[in-house]
Parts: structure tokens; C-alpha cells; sequence
């Protein structure tokens, strides 16, 4: 009789040392529970367009579900670049800058396998999204933290930026508009870090997925920069400005190496993205516009509700000025971030993410996606005033 086996000796090290996602924790305690309001979901409570979907529908009618280049569509990666253009006057070439991915966390995978080699440095900024401290382990480079704080709005500035920079640095993660604090980067504080990159030689991967989200100014993609084109890979999609999250969905834009390198991993690993959500993403680019501008109008009144409610019931809240997501300061309760929100959500029924989950910088907040309905917006605001005044009795 040949021997048992213990499976688990063949994992690999660097998978054990990534912990599991703090934000599918909450979803798993949210399990066989009702009346729950959920303002822990990143995703638009949108349905795609029907304009979008038609099209996807109509490419399925045709027998439009072979294979497409690895680089995807050049019908997408044309339109992409007209898109650029007009928006940023930034110029792409549709052949050789551009690869459509399996969702920006493809992107976003491939793009750090692509120039991080084991033991480099890569600096993520803090509060961030899950993904990226994993991302950089698993490629076997060394996550190195820079924390933003509330009194500079979660803006990074070159000062808290340059402390962290050694001979080993390669590359810093940049989102901005940022998850989970809807914080944005203001172009005179991103030309100091500019500078920053240039006299370090770094390159830059800059996550701009909430880049339509951007309510009060306007977005300056890093890669729009003097001298920053060819240093940054630009990472997107068509989950958030056009409710596409199923879809999955995402592009690099950057220099034709960088691009080559990344479509080098794609290849092997994915081959290319679905071809009936780049049909879908042509038309949304082409005629999307008028739909998602609504859909961004709507966000902003939300927006405005939120905030309003969570310094209303005494948690102090930055207002943030994109993406989907408030970020309320909860330290003053006395409780942790996930203490308050296992007590929220067992107590009120009210699903959030504990700051935590998105690095130490985020202990002390809570992050509440207004991608929900004004109305379970209301309700959920008047739930959490209660159990906040429940606290001080």
C-alpha cells in the first residue's frame, strides 16, 4: 500500500505568506443573513447599459467567440487611443502600447511580474487596494509601505515618499483616485514625485481604474507628465465608469518593452481577454459617454448624502472627490476597525470594510461604498447613528 500524502508540503512559500482577502471575510459573515444593507461592495449598483449589452448580444448572434490577438481587438486598442488623445492629448500607438487584459487585476498582476525580479523593492502607497502588497510578493519582490494620512486628505506628498526610497527600489504603486479613500493627487504634489522618480530611476504603475470617477477637478494621469510616458504603465477598464464588473475587462497602456514584457505573460496565462466584452467596450468608448456621465452625476449626490450623514452622527469624515467610497474616521467609538464593523454588521445589519484591511494606515476607519441606493444610503446612515449613540451609554 503506498503511503499517505500531506498536500500541503508542495505549496509554495510565497502563497502562504499572503493572507487571505479581509474584504471576502465580511462577504462570508454576510452568509444566510437578511435585511442587510451592503455599503461593502466595490462595484456599481448599475446595470451595464443596455447600448453596451446589445452589442455584446448582437457579436454572440454573429459568432463573434473565437480568439482574438493577444494584445486584443485593434478595433478596442484603436478607439483606446482616440479616446487618450482627446481626453489627455496622450498618444499611444494602437499596435505596440497597448494590451487589453482579463480585468485591471490582470493588468495589474502581469505589469509587476513584468519588471519586478526577486528581492527589488516596490513601494506601495497606503491605504490601498488588496491586491497590490499580495501582487508583489508573489513576484518576489519586497512590498515597502508609505502611509498617507487624513490631515493631508490620503494625498501622498514627495516628503513621505522620499524616506522610502533605496538603492533597491524599482517601482511605486500608485491608485489614484484611490480605494478605499477616494482621495486624488493634485498635479503640483504628482510633478514632485515626478522629480522623485526621475532622480531615482524609477518606474511607476499607476492604477487609474477610478479615473472617470473624479467629481471635483480633473484627472492628470501620471503618464501625462513631462518625462513620465515612458517610465509609467498606465492601468484601466471598463468595471467602474461603465458598470462592466462582470465583464472583466481591463488595458496597460506604457512604452512598447514594457507592453511586450506583459503581453509576454498574458499569453501563457491567459491568452486574451473575452472577446464579447471587448465588443462591448468598443461601443461603450464610442457611445458610452451620455450613460456614464449619468451614472457619475448620481455617485456625486450620493456623495454629498454620505458624508453629510457620517459627520452628522459624529464619525468625521474627508470628503472624497473621486471614485465610490467614503472612508469615516470610527476611532473615536474606542473600537477597531474591525470591531466596529463585526458589531455593525451582527447588531444593524450593515455590511462595511474595516480600514485595517487596507493597511495599518487604515486602523480607525471604515470603508462604506456609496455604490448603493440613496434610499439603503439613508437607512444605512440612520442604523449606524444608532448603534454609534449605543456606544456611548
Amino acid at each position: 500500500m503506498r503511503p499517505p500524502c500531506d498536500p500541503s508540503k508542495f505549496i509554495a512559500e510565497a502563497v502562504k505568506s499572503i493572507p487571505p482577502s479581509g474584504i471576502r471575510r465580511f462577504f462570508d459573515l454576510v452568509s444566510g443573513l437578511e435585511d442587510i444593507i451592503s455599503l461593502g461592495v466595490g462595484e456599481p449598483d448599475f446595470i451595464t447599459p443596455w447600448h453596451i449589452r446589445e452589442m455584446c448580444i448582437h457579436s454572440l448572434e454573429k459568432g463573434q467567440t473565437s480568439y482574438t490577438s493577444n494584445y486584443g481587438l485593434p478595433e478596442l486598442r484603436d478607439e483606446l487611443t482616440r479616446t487618450y488623445y482627446r481626453r489627455y492629448g496622450l498618444d499611444y500607438d494602437p499596435a505596440s502600447e497597448i494590451l487589453i487584459t482579463t480585468g485591471v487585476s490582470e493588468a495589474l498582476d502581469i505589469a509587476i511580474r513584468a519588471v519586478v525580479n526577486p528581492g527589488d523593492e516596490v513601494i506601495v502607497v497606503q491605504p490601498s487596494y488588496v491586491a497590490y502588497v499580495p501582487s508583489v510578493i508573489l513576484a518576489g519582490g519586497k512590498p515597502v509601505i508609505v502611509s498617507t494620512h487624513r490631515n493631508d486628505d490620503f494625498s501622498l506628498t514627495a516628503e513621505a515618499l522620499k524616506p522610502a526610497i533605496t538603492s533597491k527600489t524599482k517601482a511605486i504603486v500608485l491608485n489614484f483616485p484611490n480605494n478605499p479613500t477616494g482621495a486624488i493627487m493634485q498635479q503640483e504634489g504628482m510633478e514632485d514625485i515626478a522629480d522623485l522618480v526621475v532622480e531615482n530611476d524609477l518606474f511607476v504603475i499607476s492604477d487609474e481604474v477610478y479615473e472617470c470617477l473624479t467629481y471635483e477637478g480633473t484627472h492628470v494621469p501620471f503618464s501625462s507628465l513631462e518625462g513620465m510616458k515612458d517610465r509609467t504603465v498606465m492601468l484601466n477598464g471598463f468595471s467602474k465608469a461603465y458598470a462592466m464588473t462582470g465583464l472583466r475587462l481591463g488595458f496597460a497602456m506604457g512604452a512598447p518593452d514594457i507592453i511586450h514584457s506583459m503581453m509576454m505573460i498574458h499569453q501563457y496565462s491567459m491568452l486574451c481577454a473575452p472577446t464579447t466584452a471587448q465588443v462591448g467596450a468598443i461601443e461603450a468608448l464610442r457611445n458610452g459617454k451620455g450613460e456614464m456621465e449619468r451614472m457619475v452625476r448620481e455617485y456625486d449626490r450620493r456623495r454629498h448624502f454620505i458624508v453629510k450623514g457620517f459627520n452628522r452622527i459624529g464619525l468625521e469624515c474627508c470628503n472624497p472627490k473621486g471614485a465610490f467610497y467614503a472612508f469615516p474616521y470610527i476611532g473615536c467609538t474606542g473600537l477597531s476597525s474591525s470591531d466596529f464593523a463585526e458589531r455593525l454588521l451582527n447588531e444593524k445589519k450593515i455590511v462595511t470594510i474595516p480600514g485595517d484591511v487596507f493597511g495599518e494606515a487604515g486602523e480607525g476607519f471604515l470603508r462604506c461604498a456609496y455604490a448603493a441606493s440613496l434610499d439603503d444610503i439613508r437607512k444605512a446612515i440612520e442604523r449606524m447613528g444608532d448603534f454609534v449613540d449605543g456606544l456611548k451609554q
